[in-house]
C-alpha cells in the first residue's frame, strides 16, 4: 500500500500514480477517525476544485467522513478554497474542512487540502495524528451527505465588507482569468455585483484545462495580458486553480507581480481602511513588503518559510496582513486564510477610492520604496547532497557574495545574507520539496543575478564536498 504523508500543503500525486479511490479512502478514515473521536456528530465541509473526477472524489471523501457519525456538507459545484474556508469559520458547528484540490498543479494531479475550525491551516500536531493513524486498507463504510452552496455566503460576505458603491462608480472594465480552476463560479457573480464590464477567459469547465497551467505567473498569463489591451480594460484579474493566491494585470497589459501587490494593500488596510496590527513575512518574501511596512511604523514579524508559520502568528492575534513569498496574502479581518479573489478586489477599491490607475499606483510605489529585482532559482540534488547541505548552512557566514559585503546574516531558515542598500539572498533546503532554493532581490536585475548565482554555484559545490 501506498505511503501517505499529509503536510500543510495537503497531499498531492498523478491520477495515474497514486491519486485514486483508496487513497482518498485512507484520508477521509484517517480524518474521520480523528474529527469523530475529539468532536462526535460534528459538521465537516467538503470543497473541490474543476478538475479531473473532482466531484466523484469529493463525495466519496465525504461519504467516508459521514460513516462515523459526522454531519457532512459536500459544495454543490466548484468553489475556491477560500470559500469553503469562509463556510467552515462562520458555522459554529463546523470542526473542519476538505478540499479537493491540487492548486496550481497541472491537469494529471489530484489533491486533499484540510483546513481548521477557523478555516486557516490545521496544527502540525493534528497532521502527525493523521499520517500515524492512516489505515493501510480502505474502509468499506459510507455515510449520507448533504449538497450545500459555499459559494454565495463567500460572495455576500466578500460584498458586505468591500465598499460597493465606490467600485459601481469606477465603472471599471476588467478581464477574469479564473485559469480554469475553482473561482469560474464566484469571480462572475462578484464582478456583476460590483457594478463591472466583465469578460472571461477559462472559464468553462475543461477537466484537461486545455494545456495551461493554473498557475498566475508568466506565460500563462499572456492571454489575460493581450485581452486587456484588446478590450481597453482597466484590469486583468488571473487566479490559481484553487483561487488562494492570484495577480493582476495594469490596464497596459502588463503583469503586477506579487511583489507589488503586497506593499499596496498595506498601505491602503492602513492609512486608508485604518487597520492595525503587525505585518508577517518570511524569510524569502520581498523586502518591498518590509520597507512599506516600515514606512508606516508597523511591526513585522519575519517567519521561517512554510504558510504554517503565518497561521501560527495570525491566530496569536494583531495580525493586519501575513504574505509569503508566493504571494498569498492573508488579511485575518477576513479570514485566517489566503485569498486570492479578495485580495485583487482590495486593490481594485483601492483604484476607486484613489481614482487612479494600476499602473499609476505601481508607479507611485516604487517611487515611495524604490524598485527592486526578484529572483529565485530552484535546484535538484539528491537525498545526500541535500542533507549535507541542509547540516552545513547554519554555519555558513561568508565575507562576500558577488563581490558584496553583508551586513547582517541570519540563519532561521538556512542562510540568508543582508546588504546595505536592501539587496538579500538566501539559500535554503525545501521541507516539502527534494530541492534546494536560492533567492535574490536587489535594485537591478544583474545585482540580482550575480547574488543568485553565486547562491547556486556555493550550494552545487559544498553539497556535494564530503561530511
Amino acid at each position: 500500500m501506498r505511503i501517505i504523508r499529509l503536510d500543510v500543503n495537503g497531499w498531492q500525486a498523478r491520477f495515474d500514480n497514486g491519486f485514486d479511490d483508496d487513497s482518498v479512502i485512507r484520508i477521509a478514515d484517517a480524518f474521520g477517525l480523528l474529527w469523530a473521536d475529539s468532536h462526535p456528530g460534528a459538521t465537516i465541509l467538503v470543497g473541490r476544485d474543476a478538475r479531473y473526477r473532482a466531484d466523484y472524489y469529493m463525495e466519496l471523501a465525504g461519504s467516508v467522513l459521514a460513516s462515523y457519525g459526522l454531519k457532512v456538507k459536500i459544495s454543490d459545484g466548484p468553489c475556491p478554497t477560500p470559500a469553503l474556508a469562509w463556510c467552515a469559520a462562520h458555522d459554529e458547528s463546523c470542526i473542519g474542512a476538505v478540499m479537493l484540490t491540487a492548486s496550481e498543479s497541472s491537469c494529471e494531479y489530484g489533491g486533499i487540502l484540510v483546513r481548521g475550525a477557523d478555516g486557516g491551516a490545521v496544527s502540525s500536531q493534528f497532521l502527525a495524528s493523521v499520517n500515524r493513524i492512516m489505515p493501510n486498507e480502505p474502509t468499506k463504510d459510507r455515510g449520507p451527505v448533504q449538497r450545500a452552496d459555499f459559494v454565495t455566503p463567500y460572495i455576500e460576505g466578500i460584498l458586505a465588507d468591500l465598499d460597493v458603491d465606490a467600485i459601481r462608480a469606477a465603472g471599471f472594465k476588467v478581464v477574469a482569468d479564473p485559469m480554469y480552476g475553482a473561482a469560474m463560479g464566484a469571480v462572475r457573480p462578484l464582478l456583476e455585483a460590483l457594478g463591472c464590464e466583465a469578460s472571461y477567459l477559462h472559464a468553462v469547465p475543461a477537466p484537461d484545462f486545455v494545456g495551461i497551467h493554473p498557475v498566475p505567473t508568466e506565460p500563462w498569463v499572456d492571454k489575460c495580458e493581450r485581452q486587456v489591451i484588446e478590450k481597453a480594460a482597466h484590469c486583468g484579474i488571473v487566479l490559481d486553480g484553487d483561487a488562494d493566491r492570484a495577480t493582476l494585470i495594469d490596464e497596459h497589459g502588463r503583469l503586477v507581480t506579487r511583489h507589488n501587490i503586497v506593499p499596496l494593500l498595506v498601505r491602503y488596510l492602513y492609512e486608508d481602511r485604518g487597520m492595525d496590527g503587525r505585518v508577517v513575512v518570511t524569510t524569502a518574501t520581498t523586502m518591498r513588503v518590509r520597507r512599506q511596512a516600515e514606512r508606516f511604523n508597523r511591526e513585522v514579524t519575519i517567519v521561517p518559510v512554510g504558510f504554517e508559520r503565518i497561521y501560527e502568528e495570525v491566530r496569536e492575534g494583531d495580525v493586519m496582513l501575513a504574505t509569503e513569498e508566493y504571494g498569498g496574502v492573508c488579511i485575518p479581518s477576513h479570514l485566517n486564510e489566503r485569498d486570492g479573489l479578495y485580495a485583487c478586489l482590495l486593490v481594485m477599491e483601492l483604484m476607486a477610492k484613489k481614482g487612479m490607475s494600476l499602473s499609476s499606483l505601481v508607479d507611485s510605489l516604487q517611487e515611495a520604496i524604490g524598485s527592486m529585482e526578484y529572483l529565485q532559482r530552484d535546484m535538484r540534488l539528491d537525498g545526500a547532497a541535500l542533507q549535507r547541505l541542509r547540516n552545513m548552512l547554519p554555519g555558513v557566514n561568508p565575507s562576500s557574495v558577488a563581490g558584496r559585503v553583508p551586513r547582517a546574516v541570519s540563519h532561521v531558515d538556512g542562510t540568508r545574507l543582508e546588504f546595505d542598500d536592501g539587496a538579500w539572498v538566501l539559500l535554503r533546503v525545501s521541507r516539502a520539496k527534494p530541492v534546494a532554493r536560492a533567492y535574490a532581490e536587489a535594485p537591478t536585475y544583474e545585482e540580482s543575478e550575480a547574488l543568485l548565482n553565486d547562491a547556486v554555484r556555493f550550494a552545487r559545490e559544498r553539497s556535494q564536498e564530503a561530511i
